[in-house]
């Protein structure tokens, strides 16, 4: 009898463990996570190129505004939230209090004694000229009015002003030069120019019949165009498309007597299409220039250089490799980079030369190259690799007469010091760690600052820290002390920076620090109390070993909120598998769909990385996978589990589910046929199943693509690569596939293949198709969570909605139209 009764009282506890919990993770939706997480970092806005800034940030009591002199130590709110209301409803004619004030588009004015800003209202008023001359209803020719104020910093005074001193929005066409006279841009597969006055005209009105062009080229065509997007154009009916003015992105000397840019005849490439069956009356079809891996591409980037004065422009032979790829360094920008509000792209170099990079197509090569305005080429520093190299932008220092380099040669990202001339002066970094960015460089201490992870003993190795160091050598300094990863935004000068951090299981904080560690300010700490209010509690970070029993790996682990430790759980993990990055979350976030949410349907949820993940590692941990593109990082999820679940008796080994999205829909699917016993559940949203479909340049970056030159020295190139498809016969367990139908980075037929290599070996499979979405899903991203929550409870709890025709967690939130 009393087994019996242990018996019953067990299986009831089983069942009520196993129930999946909709309520729950419909408490955690996108929708409620904004009225439960408000501002989680300080986003500086520097002023006028200064070391002052300000800033807006929200908690729940609302948002408020402040102005930070570093300089002085002082924050001081920008105004006071409840004056500023009461003028304003006073000018508006709409209520507003304190807690909510809608102030958009705030800027300094120049002299910086006011502000501006926007708030709209609710009165009604006729559209502009502009606005009405575009409208198909005329009956659409009312809008809300916008109010353009100004605020006095010293009055403490709010006044309407005209809207014609609102600085407009440039048109994203437009490319400036140095002096702001003349303007560029592309049109008809075309270099034009317009002066500032018909530049004006187009401000008001793109369609002015007045406006007075010059054209520059005469040879442009489509897909060998001299500005515009002419690699990925789109044709889907809009025959006005080639006569619109596009951007063309071109890079002008210091003296502005030269600007350059690069071409490509992609004429030859194949195209792709997708159809978009719901857009429109009739379906769409859409062609695109794409080009996979492996295929032929039969002409080489070309480098023109332009003369200013005569528009006349001859191209400079830079080719070193066959396929090559071309990249100019451009300046990073700072105060000499705009005039007034105008930014102007000035290259890398000085009035005599520029920087450029130039890569093998296997990227095996890579050469930092100055070239001369003159025509001249000279090589300034060779990297060289059997594994594909990562290249990051030199930063000159010294008057322009030194540079710092960033490199992986001895097996870490570490910087190296050169002379213009390209003799190395010395290795400036080094260690089992990763430099990442160059921040600043104070020419006065001759100390330059700069981002890195892993040097840290005793942290994740993936925290990110930021530090200084002379040009010397020497140990650099730690400049933001905290296990916590650490995300900076520096002030022009270099002088002060915005300190970010947090992890995955503590509360964000920003601070303000100068380029020697010394705290200045304490900004902010977030306020998550509503969302602890509402249940929440923070995810545990995990260190296990990979395949090898010996390399590190590092996870998160999301619980379910009312998690029970004499329970058992199924275990899904959510994968992506790089090798650009990795899906382990390291500081807190707003992103929780995929992770958190799905953790409260009654699941342990895991992240973790695995080798041939992260690049911001070794650079054989990085490139680990390269040559076994598909199968290089399932071990380490597969013996993930089993160590935790070796760890904790509340993981149910027998119940294993894994997720992904793009390179994780291809993962999490390949998990399923290369350890068909272990995995049981997978959902695989838009995944490139078949990477040799995939576009050339990650499939061969990542993979990598073998390079034969014949004796004669003519160059081909081969690819080959494991598919997903290829192991249709092995799957046990329950798949999902999805994919948008006009997804035109992973193509669906990445997932139609899928599907067709499943059919044919008679297996019981499903998939979702989400019409009218390109690769994330957009505006049915909520449909497919909800989805993917049902065949998860289904299949690992045995209990879900699947059979209930309306998702009422979603309609719930949707306010009922009569």
């Amino acid at each position: 009898m009393r087994k019996t009764l242990t018996l019953i009282l067990l299986s009831s506890a089983l069942t009520w463990a196993q129930k999946p919990n909709y309520e729950q993770a419909a408490k955690f939706s996108p929708t409620k996570l904004r009225t439960l997480i408000f501002s989680t970092e300080v986003r500086p806005s520097w002023i006028n190129h200064s070391d002052k800034f300000w800033y807006e940030y929200q908690t729940s009591s609302g948002k408020k505004w402040y102005l930070v002199d570093p300089n002085a130590k002082t924050k001081q709110p920008l105004f006071d939230n409840s004056d500023l209301a009461r003028q304003i409803t006073r000018i508006v004619k709409n209520p507003f209090d304190a807690q909510h004030l809608p102030i958009e588009n705030l800027e300094f004015t120049e002299d910086e004694r006011s502000i501006r800003f926007e708030v709209k209202s609710t009165k009604d008023t006729i559209k502009s000229k502009e606005e009405l001359a575009k409208l198909k209803n005329k009956a659409d020719s009312l809008k809300k009015k916008t109010f353009y104020l100004e605020y006095d910093l010293l009055t403490k005074q709010v006044k309407e002003i005209n809207e014609s001193l609102k600085v407009k929005p440039r048109p994203t066409w437009a490319s400036y030069s140095p002096d702001t006279m003349k303007i560029f841009f592309a049109k008809n597969y075309n270099l034009y120019w317009m002066d500032r006055a018909n530049f004006e005209k187009a401000i008001k009105d793109e369609n002015d019949s007045t406006i007075v062009e010059h054209q520059i080229t005469k040879d442009g065509v489509q897909y060998y165009a001299w500005g515009g997007d002419q690699y990925s154009t789109t044709t889907g009916g809009d025959e006005k498309e080639e006569s619109k003015r596009k951007n063309v992105w071109i890079s002008w000397s210091p003296d502005a007597k030269y600007f350059v840019l690069t071409r490509k005849d992609n004429r030859h490439l194949n195209p792709m299409w997708v159809i978009n069956n719901v857009g429109g009356k009739r379906p769409t079809l859409e062609t695109y220039k794409y080009q996979m891996p492996g295929e032929t591409d039969s002409t080489e980037v070309e480098l023109h250089l332009f003369n200013a004065e005569t528009l006349t422009s001859k191209k400079i032979h830079v080719n070193a490799f066959k396929n090559q790829t071309v990249s100019i360094y451009t300046k990073n920008r700072d105060k000499s980079s705009y005039k007034g509000k105008l930014y102007i792209n000035y290259w890398l170099g000085d009035e005599k030369e520029f920087y450029i990079s130039r890569s093998s197509r296997d990227l095996k090569r890579i050469d930092i190259v100055a070239v001369g305005v003159d025509g001249s080429v000279r090589n300034v520093v060779s990297e060289r690799s059997n594994v594909y190299l990562d290249i990051k932008k030199p930063y000159f220092v010294n008057n322009n007469t030194q540079f710092i380099h960033w490199s992986q040669r001895d097996g870490w990202g570490h910087f190296y010091l050169y002379q213009k001339d390209g003799t190395l002066i010395r290795q400036l970094t080094q260690g089992d760690y990763n430099t990442e960015d160059v921040t600043g460089y104070d020419p006065k201490t001759q100390t330059y600052t700069f981002t890195a992870n892993g040097k840290e003993t005793g942290e994740d190795p993936y925290y990110l820290h930021h530090y200084a160091q002379s040009l010397l050598g020497g140990e650099p300094k730690l400049l933001n002390k905290g296990n916590f990863d650490h995300q900076i935004m520096t002030s022009e000068s270099g002088k002060y920076f915005v300190n970010n951090s947090s992890r995955v299981n503590t509360i964000p904080i920003s601070d303000l620090y100068d380029n020697k560690g010394n705290l200045i300010l304490k900004l902010e700490e977030a306020d998550l109390s509503l969302l602890f209010a509402a249940g929440y509690k923070f995810p545990e970070p995990f260190k296990v070993k990979a395949g090898d029993g010996i390399t590190d790996l590092y996870g998160v682990m999301y619980k379910p909120f009312d998690f029970d430790s004499t329970k058992t759980y199924p275990i899904i993990e959510y994968v992506y598998p790089g090798p650009q990055t990795e899906a382990v979350n390291k500081s807190f976030g707003r992103s929780m769909d995929r992770v958190d949410r799905l953790a409260q349907m009654g699941f342990i949820v895991i992240t973790v990385g695995n080798r041939g993940g992260h690049p911001a590692r070794s650079k054989w941990y990085h490139t680990y996978g390269y040559g076994n593109l598909r199968d290089y990082g399932l071990e380490d999820k597969k013996v993930t589990v089993e160590q935790l679940a070796a760890r904790h008796k509340y993981i149910d080994i027998n119940k294993v589910g894994i997720t992904g999205h793009s390179g994780g829909g291809f993962m999490s699917t390949a998990a399923m046929l290369v350890y068909p016993d272990f995995f049981k559940v997978a959902v695989s949203a838009a995944g490139n199943h078949e990477n040799n479909i995939y576009n050339r340049w990650w499939s061969e970056r990542h993979h990598g693509v073998t390079e034969k030159v014949s004796a004669k020295g003519d160059t081909t190139f081969s690819y080959a690569i494991e598919k997903n498809t290829e192991l249709a016969k092995n799957l046990k367990g329950k798949l999902l596939l999805a994919t948008g139908d006009i997804d035109n980075n992973v193509h669906p037929a990445n997932t139609i293949r899928m599907a067709d290599a499943l059919i044919k070996a008679n297996k019981r499979f499903d998939i979702v198709l989400l019409p009218g979405q390109r690769h994330a899903f957009g505006n049915m991203t909520e449909y497919f969570f909800w989805k993917m929550a049902d065949y998860f409870s289904e299949h690992l709890l045995g209990i879900s909605k699947r059979d209930e025709v309306d998702i009422v967690e979603i309609n719930k939130e949707i306010p009922l139209k009569r």
